[in-house]
This record gives C-alpha cells, sequence and structure tokens, in this order.
C-alpha cells in the first residue's frame, strides 16, 4: 500500500481515490485491515475528520467495512460495490482494460434487446420522433467521436421509451463507464455507429409497437461491437 502524502485542495477526496486505487488494483485485498485512523492521517498529512469522511465514502461504495472501536477492513469489490465502480476499472491505471470492456459489451447486448422490446411496446409512435431527429444527427456528423455521442443520445431516448427506473440506472452506469473512454473506442465502435440504416430501421420497427423487430434489430446492432472486439483480441 503506497500511500502519499496529500496535497491540500480537496483532501477526502484525495484519500478516498488512494485507498480506492489500492482497492481496486489489489495492493489491498479483501479482508485486509487498514491502518487505524490515526495512523492513516500521520502517514497521509491529513486530519482525521478528512480521513473519516473518506472511510464513510468507501464503506457507501461497499469497499471497506467499519466497524466502531474495531478494525476496518477491505472488503471484496466484486461482491458488494455497485456499477458506479466501472468507470474506474474501465481505465485503471490509465490503461483500458480488456476484461471490464468485454463486459460492459456483454451487457449492453443482453440489455439493449429488451430494452428496445419495452421501448416498443411502452414508447411506439411517441418515441418516434425523437429516434428519428437522433438518426438525422448521425447521418450528418462526420466527427468519430461525435458520432458515438449521437448514438449515446438515441440509445437514451430507446431507454426513455422503455419506461424502466431499473434499466435507465444501469444505463447511466454503463454510460459513464464508457463515454470518457470514446476517444480511445473510437476505432472499435466506428462499424457499428456507422451502421445508421440499422439505427433508422430499429427506430421504425419501435414506432410500429414491433417488440419483436425491435428486438432483433438491437440485438443486430449491438453485436457489430462485439464482433470488432473479438477480432482486436484474437490479434492481440
Amino acid at each position: 500500500m503506497a500511500l502519499k502524502r496529500v496535497s491540500q485542495r480537496s483532501v477526502p477526496d484525495e484519500v478516498f481515490d488512494q485507498v480506492l486505487g489500492d482497492v481496486l488494483g489489489g495492493e489491498l485485498a479483501p479482508g485486509q485491515a487498514l491502518p487505524a485512523e490515526r495512523k492513516l492521517a500521520e502517514v497521509l498529512g491529513v486530519s482525521r475528520p478528512a480521513v473519516r469522511e473518506a472511510l464513510q465514502r468507501l464503506s457507501q461504495a461497499g469497499l471497506i467495512e467499519v466497524r466502531q472501536g474495531d478494525t476496518t477492513t477491505v472488503r471484496d469489490f466484486r461482491r458488494h460495490a455497485g456499477l458506479d465502480l466501472l468507470p474506474r476499472l474501465l481505465l485503471l491505471g490509465g490503461t483500458l482494460d480488456l476484461k471490464v470492456i468485454a463486459s460492459i459489451l456483454e451487457a449492453r447486448l443482453l440489455v439493449g434487446r429488451e430494452v428496445a422490446e419495452l421501448a416498443a411496446r411502452r414508447g411506439g409512435a411517441a418515441l418516434a420522433p425523437r429516434l428519428h431527429e437522433a438518426v438525422a444527427a448521425l447521418r450528418e456528423e462526420q466527427d468519430p467521436v461525435a458520432q458515438q455521442r449521437h448514438a449515446l443520445t438515441y440509445w437514451e431516448h430507446v431507454v426513455d421509451g422503455a419506461d424502466s427506473i431499473v434499466f435507465r440506472l444501469m444505463f447511466n452506469s454503463l454510460r459513464a463507464a464508457y463515454e470518457p473512454a470514446l476517444p480511445a473506442l473510437a476505432t472499435m465502435l466506428a462499424p457499428e455507429v456507422g451502421r445508421v440504416s440499422l439505427y433508422q430501421a430499429l427506430a421504425d420497427a419501435i414506432g410500429a409497437g414491433d417488440p419483436s423487430s425491435a428486438g432483433e434489430l438491437a440485438a443486430e446492432l449491438l453485436s457489430i461491437t462485439k464482433a470488432e472486439f473479438a477480432k482486436l483480441e484474437e490479434d492481440a
């Protein structure tokens, strides 16, 4: 656990980030005890209230277990944390994690099909104008990263049409995970965002209230990047 002295800007955030990085990176293993609050404050060169605040946030995130008057231990984030960790896991150490990318692509393929079906059932014709507007923006855009953002807007409308708070929160977490990495993912996502005709066909199926066709088209569209990623893995 290579702790460093913390600068005085946003001190609890700095403490949180250092411990979080060690937990996700494996330097702090599940079941391992953290130094006492007083010791952490001394090593980091910060106040005990700053350490306490950071530990509370880590506990709320499911990363550590704080027992009053007892040892604070690291928890297995794979069992206790939420989707809000995905952005950190995807770019852990500043490098894209291929296993996390694979998991995101699997999740969006499975969830995307269900969301499209729900959108056709619940959104239907009322959703069509927003989807067609997003398709038009995607068709006119030439910048690869901007194209991806238009595609995200398109899917945001689809998720809204599904009218499911669980799927909406899942979408938020997945978007937060890979949106910061869009420039790095541009090459892999290009074949998908370039299939404007598929986006249009999916919009038409949703607008027509056809869940079966919407689900199939969503799966076809989202399978493109999954296939591209499989090629990259083979070449690696």
